[in-house]
């Protein structure tokens, strides 16, 4: 007796009968003939292929005696039937993956349908490429552009806003502030000074140049003066004490001005009682103050 073997759930042997047998379904004789043995039974080819054969889970044929049959968790394909679903390239023998619908996919197949989608062309980012990856969103180096300019940013500096990102350049002109001083865009940090934009490093003393972000300063006639370089540079000097008026630095935030000169509040006083004359009535005699009463007295 001559035959082979078909391993595998449901397994069976072909071969060519040497004994007396009769074909257990259509008792027809076997000696001589070509038969299939299957739990047990013995039947013609014929018998085997219309009710014994696995069904391809594939083309859904039956799976004959003298074809190929493949089979994996209790399913059948015929050997020819054994393709990739994606690029049709034959499985026997090779790596595989049973995926959904009973489909049986190559290894490249399934890492390309499993690997992330490029936000920019839709195509998948396969292990290797170069990538962007922002907010739980990945892109191509190459498709990660401008909105603005169109140009590759990769994986250079941008700016989002919205759906859209920027490069450097773009957002400047589109979106960033200018300064008040130097007309450039405020790209990062920068101050406001009576709502209007200004560079840190462009908002400083008009006489040291220190920055004045921070610190007390005054203006005068649209110059900005730090106190130091306000009192010794700009302020008027009392004509009482000698010192000069830095009204809103300190003591004094009152100027007494009369002709020519100017006094605090606080140093404009009767030169002889020395009783404050601030809005208060006083008599300038030979160039100094006095109170509306100490004149009579001289």
């Amino acid at each position: 007796m001559a035959f082979h073997r078909h391993t595998g759930p449901g397994s069976y042997t072909v071969g060519t009968m040497s004994e007396r047998f009769d074909c257990y379904y259509c008792r027809d004789p076997l000696h001589g003939k070509k038969y299939v043995q299957k739990e047990g039974r013995h039947c013609c080819v014929k018998c085997f292929d219309k009710i014994c054969a696995n069904t391809c889970i594939e083309c859904k044929k039956p799976i004959g005696a003298d074809s190929k049959e493949l089979h994996f968790k209790n399913r059948y394909w015929h050997d020819t039937c054994f393709k990739c679903f994606k690029c049709y390239t034959s499985l026997v023998n090779e790596p595989f993956m049973l995926r959904e619908n009973n489909k049986v996919w190559c290894s490249n197949c399934t890492a390309t349908e499993d690997a992330p989608r490029c936000k920019g062309c839709f195509k998948p980012i396969i292990a290797g490429d170069q990538n962007v990856e922002y907010k739980k969103m990945v892109w191509h180096k190459d498709c990660f552009t401008c909105s603005q300019c169109k140009q590759v940013i990769g994986s250079g500096s941008f700016f989002p806003k919205g759906d859209d990102f920027y490069c450097v350049s773009c957002h400047e002109h589109k979106f960033a502030k200018t300064c008040a001083k130097c007309k450039n865009p405020i790209t990062s940090g920068g101050l406001t000074y009576q709502e209007q934009p200004w560079h840190s490093e462009c908002f400083i003393c008009s006489n040291c140049k220190k920055q004045l972000g921070g610190k007390r300063f005054t203006a005068v006639e649209d110059q900005f003066y730090c106190v130091e370089c306000y009192k010794e540079c700009v302020a008027k000097k009392c004509a009482g004490c000698k010192n000069p008026i830095t009204a809103g630095f300190g003591r004094g935030t009152s100027v007494v001005n009369y002709e020519d000169e100017s006094w605090h509040d606080y140093c404009f006083k009767c030169t002889k009682c020395a009783r404050g004359l601030a809005n208060k009535r006083f008599v300038c005699h030979n160039g100094k103050i006095y109170c509306a009463e100490c004149p009579k007295r001289l």
